[in-house]
């Protein structure tokens, strides 16, 4: 069930917030945990379970080991909580990738596949039991909580599916105790809404552009037609994505939670490396505390960085996807953000000009990376986009240009909702008529297009 679907707002929505403020509030868990499973077991009937399966365990692991336990008995408790973790996980999205080159690697079938669906959301539910264990482990966390205060935290159906990966700790003293007051709910909403018009109205309009160049056939783009799709395809991921974070935040908000932000303006900087500080900033956090950091970071030596920061970016592109374009585009910015650190990183943030032009260059061509999942096809479009024609070009300059002005509306609004004036004009105006009418209006204006059956996809379900 998607955040931006007419069930969702008009039927889910409304039933489930008018049952959470019906519940007395010491009880208010069980109908956020019930609400929850309700919500993801509309699109994964079975996985529910499994789901549910993995938080039990977990939570017994975890309680174990809060209780007080031996170091090496502790590691091998941890140890089994990760491998059954991530083999879950493993199982279920990289199992077939993996089979498939071995099998290619010998030519022949060593492996059969499995017939398996990936469980929605398994990236990042997976991510925050994780983040739970290793916090228990640390003794970061001392009070684990009840397995209800546990199963809501893991389960909360705003983040369930499509994040933001948020932390125990972070919600630790709202699962045992939370207040929702009149403001709260008036500022969830607006933040709701901003989000579904982000999503609705930028996100879904954009990706027509997008679908219509892939629909034109990658050989048959100039490479005006080429970056124009490239540049549709960045505006459609973000708003798409930080659209669904802003719902998140929304929905938490007026149920009593402050879920972490998501996006800080990342098209806005100046380097690959202040980027990925602003995309899908809980996404860094975890690679960093659970993976950079306990290798050694920086403090071992060049080289240990060096490979640390190698196999975060291995990871990071295989956590979107398993297909070898995804560990591409992942070790693309190792490769960045190294020649950064190393070469022309210092000169890039000096820079008022040259760092946003590097940056409005390279993140579309890195999107069209993520975005080709078929290599030669990603060689093609690449290859487009530098200006080498290997036969006829269909679309020329005249249907470039009425390409550029159906879109150019849509287009300078994507990039000004990109910059930062939209959340400085938001900090002005927030506790004011003029937002709640704008956000009234972005809402209507977005269930007008969702009831006219407008194209509404959501990426990051696939991770």
């Amino acid at each position: 069930m998607l955040f931006s679907s007419l069930v969702f707002i008009f039927r889910f929505m409304p039933l489930f917030f008018l049952c959470y403020f019906l519940t007395p509030k010491s009880y208010r868990n069980v109908t956020l945990f019930l609400g929850s499973i309700i919500f993801y077991a509309v699109g994964e009937p079975v996985y529910v379970f499994l789901m549910l399966l993995v938080i039990v365990v977990n939570f017994m692991i975890c309680v174990h080991m809060a209780r007080g336990m031996g170091e090496n008995r502790k590691k091998g408790v941890l140890a089994f909580a990760l491998v059954l973790d991530f083999g879950l996980l493993f199982l279920f999205k990289y199992f077939n990738f993996f089979t498939e080159n071995l099998n290619l690697l010998f030519h022949q079938d060593v492996i059969p596949k499995l017939r398996l669906t990936m469980p929605l959301g398994i990236s990042f539910y997976t991510f925050q039991i994780a983040s739970y264990v290793i916090d228990v482990y640390r003794g970061k966390i001392k009070y684990t909580g009840t397995l209800l205060e546990f199963a809501s935290y893991v389960s909360m159906f705003p983040q369930l599916i499509a994040g933001p990966i948020v932390q125990y700790p972070e919600v630790s003293k709202e699962l045992r105790k939370r207040k929702v007051t009149l403001l709260d709910i008036e500022k969830g909403l607006e933040i709701f809404c901003l989000g579904l018009g982000s999503k609705v109205l930028l996100a879904n309009q954009i990706y027509t552009l997008w679908n219509q160049v892939q629909g034109i056939g990658f050989s048959n783009l100039s490479t005006q037609m080429a970056w124009l799709g490239a540049f549709a395809y960045s505006f459609h991921i973000y708003f798409d994505f930080w659209g669904y974070s802003l719902m998140a935040i929304g929905l938490g908000r007026m149920m009593g939670f402050r879920i972490p932000k998501n996006f800080d303006s990342p098209y806005m900087v100046k380097s690959a490396t202040q980027f990925w500080r602003k995309w899908h900033m809980t996404l860094g956090r975890f690679f960093r505390e659970y993976v950079y950091i306990p290798l050694g970071g920086n403090q071992k030596g060049r080289a240990r960085m060096v490979f640390n920061t190698f196999l975060v970016w291995a990871l990071t592109g295989l956590w979107h996807g398993a297909d070898w374009n995804f560990v591409v585009w992942g070790l693309t910015f190792f490769v960045l953000l190294m020649l950064e650190k190393f070469l022309y990183g210092k000169y890039l943030e000096k820079s008022k000009v040259v760092g946003h032009l590097y940056i409005w260059i390279l993140i579309p061509v890195t999107w069209v990376i993520f975005a080709v999942t078929d290599f030669p096809q990603l060689l093609i479009y690449l290859k487009r986009l530098v200006g080498v024609h290997t036969g006829e070009v269909l679309v020329k300059n005249e249907q470039f240009m009425r390409y550029l002005r159906q879109y150019a509306v849509l287009l300078l609004a994507c990039a000004g909702f990109s910059t930062r004036l939209p959340y400085k004009i938001y900090r002005r105006i927030r506790g004011g008529l003029v937002l709640v009418l704008f956000a009234v209006f972005v809402f209507w204006f977005s269930v007008y297009e969702l009831a006219n059956g407008a194209n509404n996809p959501f990426l990051y379900f696939r991770f």
